[in-house]
């Protein structure tokens, strides 16, 4: 058929499209849109507790206060919703908000629409919520015992699944195995921290029971089905559509569908549009981040090295909801279980579990990251126990380039690579012979330096048949067959010839309008700035389906050869117009340089713009047999994207990169900060279509790697309660921590995708954070390592374990805390000017303790001991409203008492004891000195991190600066131990 000239304008690293609007600040993300007349604006009420009883909610005061139009609690919301599909064939429920029990700090409780954002965050203050704390369990492990707190009866314990797989014959391999080694790994979970955080705009039409929502929704568009139903509504009557732009996701922005359940139901309740954007402390602690996972992982391996058997027993926590699309995580991987190497025999126990933890989702790179640390670790023990050199083991074990295409044990069909040529490309192209000198001499003069290498497949295009491997080939036979990855893209030819491209793709920095305009142009003969591309999704208007979506790094293999494919298609169509204008036959048709020609005459050539635009005007001068060239839309989906078969194969991705990394670093002896010496990533990504572009996906996927490797740990107490709740404490590189990583190529086109292209986005968060702890392992001559290396947790290994903090000498009874809670001890003194009397009159008062009270809205006596305060404190970047009771005992006025309570409030909640003592001095002169010991959790505990005792102190040193003055006389030394008190001269 026609032709277009060689490519002009793929493999070039052209300026990107996409930077002129971002770069000036004129990006339109999903809160520059603006909203519908009459929207209300969403505040979301969320639990302090990590498992917790919902005995009572009174929203009475919230409703009340002015500018509030409605509150909602899991009751109301339940009316008008149904239970969220959950991952796995499982007798539970999980809705969108805490439905009579929570079970984990962060999960919505109730919500507030109100005129603004401002006026819903005030009334969360007034919403009043009866918990009563449950046992929690945030131990995978822990969670499978039989006395562990169960999160949902339906299960009868914590188990959600627990599957067996056998390929080859395991049992045999390792009876014959010259050794078994084996290691166990727990990875730890990470967030995903993109710039912009969710946002939904929901709207519910009445007339025709329809919604209408506006959401930086990320895909894949399988959940569409899961968010219609939850909503009780068809799939047509639902529209999700996306804005132009998206400050990132990384996977994340799958997860915002439950609040786009949420949101509708709140758009339908109230009967008027609903917009809610989500705040980064929100984020942190209750969108969705990556599964932790427990790994044991046993090989039999011959004396040389060569790896037989693998026997893998992986232990996914999937937090307190296992929400669509879990346990993809865990399965996403399945095909690629023996990684880059050639084993043949393998066993596999995958148990999907819940704690009292925030729901999981898609973090960049999922399962790859769990997967790949397991398996190089154990490359890596292999060669210690053998004495071998690790490059030796991984050399030999790898896939011979003569096997590709190469099924895997577990059924993955490896598409293209030479492996052993594209490691020694590597090898010399990264310097390794230099980086060991450097290690020579700097382990000659003392110091701790190490090299760690990773050999990693990089799977993409995910096959949506891969999760139905969670259930049994019985189960899957019933539920019917599900496969495939199926790819979607239109081009349209305007009446004046223009050329616009559109994909069911959601850009979150893949540069789509760039890319799809370098191959729609090369497929025309046009120049990429003739080409529009639309990033926006409307699910009503566009052509998508199931398995639509950015996710997987299906972009350049799937998304960008869909267009391909749509492109050429239409190509074929005009040339058929073409040949009958130019009186040559179609496949003498050259398409270049914007013009249609005869390929033997350039000089018999007319205009593209006036060929595409002939089936606008002239349609009836069209060939009999050749339809119009309006629009071209295709599905494309591969067919070596099968089912998993009966037993429990399954290629669970279409293409596979190959990455070979190479880390050199330094570890500090003082200090345990790993400095990056060097960092080599080599990669076969199949064609390159834009260099540039790979470079900064490469680059960025590396420093998100980093931060997992080296800082990132999204931390839990025993108890449940959320440690890391701001990015002061959940800390992410900078472009200060992130070296440049020397990224190499080496190109094997795949033979199953249109354009020879693989994924390249998520391959260094699999190999990155393995290789760093390779290396910091050899700087450390260790044997287990694990992530974050933190420099407090790597100092041990040369400092020895820090000692135990002393416990702190205080006369105070134990305070009702648990240990797992975050510990708040203080003490100090003041020196008042008044009788001591007076002074403890004012401490029993409720109109003094009113007035001198930080932030006391309400004082009010119970009893002669009894005390109940409504206060509004402010801790770190955010204020709420708390509840306090508070007892007297052991009073011996008007010399001592001792003060018990607790407070529960917007913030989290608290417990604790505190003594004060009063001592005359003389006539008008009383020295006040206390000693308190507390304990706080929910939201407090994970923002405040290291602002909590310094705030405490000074609402403390804010109380007593109050009472002295209250007392009518000079404050003698006060303003000195006020400064003493807050640590300053």
């Amino acid at each position: 058929m026609s032709t277009s000239a060689p490519p002009t304008w793929v493999g070039r690293s052209l300026p990107r499209v996409e930077d002129a609007a971002l770069l000036t600040g004129r990006g339109r993300y999903i809160d520059d849109l603006g909203a519908p007349p009459g929207t209300l604006h969403a505040a979301i009420l969320r639990s302090p507790h990590a498992h917790a009883s919902v005995e009572s909610i009174d929203t009475a005061r919230a409703r009340e206060l002015p500018g509030v139009a409605a509150v909602l609690t899991g009751a109301d919301i339940q009316k008008l919703t149904t239970s969220l599909v959950v991952g796995v064939k499982a007798p539970v429920e999980c809705w969108p908000i805490g439905v009579g029990r929570v079970r984990y700090v962060g999960e919505p409780v109730a919500l507030v629409l109100a005129r603004d954002r401002y006026r819903a965050e005030d009334a969360l203050d007034l919403i009043e919520v009866g918990y009563r704390p449950l046992p929690a369990v945030v131990d995978p492990r822990v969670a499978l015992d039989g006395g562990s707190p169960v999160l949902h009866e339906g299960l009868g314990g914590n188990l959600a699944s627990d599957r067996s797989f056998r390929y080859g014959d395991p049992e045999r391999a390792f009876a014959e195995a010259a050794h078994r080694i084996a290691i166990e790994i727990e990875y730890p979970r990470s967030a995903c921290t993109p710039i912009e955080t969710y946002g939904v705009v929901a709207e519910y039409d009445p007339g025709i029971d329809a919604y209408d929502v506006l959401a930086n929704f990320q895909g894949p568009f399988s959940l569409h089905a899961v968010i219609a139903r939850a909503l009780k509504v068809p799939g047509n009557r639902l529209r999700l559509r996306t804005p132009p732009e998206s400050g990132g996701s990384f996977g994340i922005k799958q997860a915002v569908f439950p609040y786009i359940v949420l949101m509708g139901a709140a758009a339908r309740a109230t009967g008027r549009p609903v917009k809610w954007i989500e705040d980064r402390l929100e984020h942190l602690a209750a969108s969705a981040c990556a599964t932790n996972r427990f790994t044991r992982l046993e090989a039999g391996v011959t004396n040389e090295g060569r790896i037989t058997a693998l026997a893998w027993d992986q232990v996914e926590d999937c937090g307190a909801h296992l929400r669509a699309p879990e346990p993809a995580t865990l399965y996403r991987m399945h095909g690629n279980m023996t990684g880059a190497y050639d084993i043949r025999h393998v066993s596999i126990r995958n148990r999907v579990v819940l704690t009292n933890k925030m729901p999981t989702g898609l973090n960049r790179g999922f399962g790859g990251p769990q997967v790949y640390f397991a398996l190089e670790r154990l490359v890596q023990r292999i060669a210690r126990t053998l004495s071998l050199d690790p490059l030796d083991v991984i050399r030999r074990n790898l896939v011979p380039a003569d096997a590709f295409p190469y099924r895997t044990a577990t059924g993955a069909l490896l598409d293209s690579g030479d492996y052993p040529t594209t490691m020694a490309k590597a090898l010399d192209q990264g310097g390794l012979a230099e980086l060991r000198r450097k290690r020579d001499a700097a382990r000659a003069a003392g110091r701790l330096y190490g090299i760690g290498y990773a050999a990693v497949v990089e799977p993409s295009v995910s096959n949506m048949g891969y999760i139905t491997t969670v259930l049994t080939a019985a189960e899957r036979r019933k539920a019917g067959p599900k496969n495939g990855a199926q790819a979607t893209a239109t081009i349209n030819l305007d009446a004046v010839g223009s050329v616009s491209v559109h994909v069911a793709s959601v850009p979150q920095g893949q540069g789509h309008r760039t890319v799809l305009a370098q191959v729609v142009a090369d497929a025309l003969g046009l120049r990429p700035q003739d080409i529009r591309v639309i990033t926006d999704m409307d699910t009503a208007k566009d052509a998508w389906s199931i398995a639509s979506g950015n996710y997987s790094s299906r972009f350049a293999p799937a998304v960008a050869g869909a267009a391909h494919l749509a492109a050429t298609r239409l190509r074929e169509r005009l040339a058929r117009i073409a040949a009958a204008q130019l009186n040559v036959p179609a496949e003498e048709v050259l398409f270049e340089g914007g013009k249609v020609r005869a390929k033997a005459n350039p000089d018999n050539a007319l205009s593209f713009s006036r060929l595409a635009a002939a089936s606008h005007w002239a349609p009836g001068t069209l060939p009999a047999d050749t339809q119009n060239a309006i629009r071209e839309t295709i599905f494309w989906t591969p067919p070596e994207l099968t089912a998993p078969t009966d037993a429990d194969e399954v290629n669970s991705s279409l293409c596979h990169g190959f990455i070979f990394d190479i880390c050199a670093v330094e570890v500090d002896r003082t200090t345990a900060e790993v400095k990056i010496d060097r960092y080599v990533t080599m990669h076969d990504c199949g064609r390159i279509l834009h260099p540039g572009m790979v470079a900064g996906q490469v680059t960025g996927g590396f420093a998100q790697a980093l931060g997992a490797a080296t800082l990132e740990e999204h931390a839990y107490a025993a108890d449940g309660s959320f440690l890391t709740g701001t990015l002061a404490d959940y800390l992410i590189p900078t472009v200060m921590e992130v070296p440049e990583p020397l990224v190499l190529h080496h190109e094997t086109p795949s033979p199953f995708t249109p354009l020879g292209a693989k994924g390249v986005g998520e391959g260094n968060c699999m190999s990155t954070p393995v290789c760093i702890a390779n290396a910091v392992a050899d700087a450390l001559d260790l044997d287990d390592i694990s992530l974050p290396l933190l420099p407090a947790r790597l100092a041990e290994h040369f400092h020895g374990p820090e000692p135990a903090p002393k416990t702190r000498s205080t006369a105070l009874a134990a305070a009702p805390v648990k240990t797992s809670e975050r510990r708040l001890f203080g003490e100090g003194q003041a020196t008042v000017a008044a009788p001591a009397a007076r002074i403890w009159a004012m401490l029993l008062d409720p109109n003094t303790l009113l007035a001198v009270v930080p932030g006391a809205h309400g004082i009010e006596k119970i009893s002669d001991t009894q005390f109940r305060a409504d206060v509004t404190l402010g801790i770190g970047p955010v204020k709420g409203r708390y509840r306090a009771e508070i007892s007297l005992s052991d009073l011996d006025p008007p010399r001592a008492v001792t003060l018990t309570g607790g407070a529960d409030g917007v913030l989290g909640f608290g417990r604790g004891r505190g003594h004060v003592t009063l001592r005359e001095e003389g006539p008008d002169r009383t020295v006040i000195a206390y000693r308190y010991e507390a304990a706080i959790g929910g939201k407090v505990a994970s923002i405040g991190g290291r602002l909590l005792d310094g705030a405490a102190r000074v609402i403390i040193g804010q109380f007593f600066q109050a009472l002295a003055a209250q007392a009518g006389g000079r404050r003698r030394g006060v303003g000195a131990w006020l400064r003493r008190l807050l640590g300053r001269p």
